[in-house]
């Protein structure tokens, strides 16, 4: 039995893909490229629209403007996103904010 239905699959998958900083993005190309992989995930489970959001690589999340995570946060709000995949949900929110609660209690 599959949790995914034709309702998660009219909307887009997102893919959020993130390292916190220059020397993890040009030193730890395999996790960077597992993360890229999941976007061929969401097709296996079916997604036709897959967005995937690379904006942020590179960036702290401690106090630092992340526009790909706010591109996020805004499509998840709007009711357009049917999944989000990344490999560490803690990836999703690191500035303290809370805007990790918001996000999954949106999907």
């Amino acid at each position: 039995m599959t949790r995914i239905t034709t309702e998660h699959l009219s909307r887009e998958a997102w893919v959020y893909v993130r390292q916190s900083t220059p020397d993890q993005v040009r030193h730890h190309r395999e996790s960077r490229g597992r993360q890229y992989g999941l976007e061929d995930r969401a097709r296996e489970l079916g997604w036709r629209d897959v967005v995937v959001v690379d904006d942020d690589l590179g960036q702290s999340g401690g106090g630092t403007r992340r526009p790909g995570y706010d591109r996020l946060l805004a499509a998840v709000c709007r009711s357009e996103v049917g999944v989000v995949l990344s490999l560490e949900a803690s990836r999703l929110a690191r500035n303290g904010a809370g805007h990790s609660d918001h996000l999954s209690t949106s999907l």
